[in-house]
């Protein structure tokens, strides 16, 4: 027989994973962007060979997910949070894909010098790692201003992203030898505004989970 105990675990097992799942992300951002910035291509390189461990939160969150709906024949609410887990499962994994592109890059600069103090970039970083925590803690709290707050963050992610970019290609222009780099890091950047695009879809699942309806947040 079915009880009301035994589904609150499974959604508290998925929360708590999503949890786990968020923290690990925020830390990879954070340690990508410090390689970026110090150019430390070990670390960059440790960073890489730890993302397999978020993969597989991942395929639990799914496996969980799906034992869940199958077993316990969730409904309304309880359906929708379930799906929504496995929605954002999905976004954060994705955000630990970018997080390891960025440490890439930073492997990609080995031996090089940085053609510019590194600002703008870490701003965004820091931007993106406060609407990681601040997305989770929607789905925690089942908090839809929260979910919302993630577009108006958004936006502050892209006016720096065009900041950045529009730096970088007027370097281009100035020193055509730092091409290379500076295409290098506008792609990092653009992995970050990936990243608060990630954000963004929690937040759009949160407001799934509570209403019932999938707003356009991005």
């Amino acid at each position: 027989m079915v009880t009301r105990r035994e589904l609150d675990e499974g959604l508290k097992q998925l929360q708590d994973m999503l949890i786990h799942m968020g923290d690990i992300v925020e830390k990879a951002l954070e340690e990508a962007m410090a390689s970026l910035v110090n150019l430390d291509a070990d670390e960059a390189r440790r960073i890489v060979a730890e993302d397999p461990a978020l993969n597989r939160i991942e395929e639990q969150i799914s496996e969980s997910g799906a034992r869940l709906i199958a077993t316990q024949q969730p409904v309304a609410k309880d359906l929708r949070k379930i799906l929504a887990a496995l929605k954002i499962a999905s976004d954060l994994e994705r955000m630990g894909d970018l997080a390891v592109d960025i440490a890439k890059a930073a492997i990609r600069l080995e031996g090089q010098t940085l053609i510019k103090p590194l600002i703008d970039l870490p701003r965004m970083a820091d931007l993106v790692k406060t609407m990681i925590s601040e997305s989770i803690r929607s789905y925690v709290e089942e908090n839809v201003d929260l979910a919302y707050k993630m577009a108006k963050d958004d936006d502050q992610v892209d006016t720096l992203f065009g900041v950045v970019f529009m730096d970088l290609a007027a370097i281009m222009v100035e020193n055509p030898k730092s091409i290379n780099q500076s295409m290098l890091l506008s792609f990092v950047a653009r992995y970050i505004e990936r990243i608060a695009d990630h954000a963004t879809n929690i937040g759009e699942s949160v407001v799934y989970l509570v209403t019932g309806k999938r707003p356009d947040l991005n």
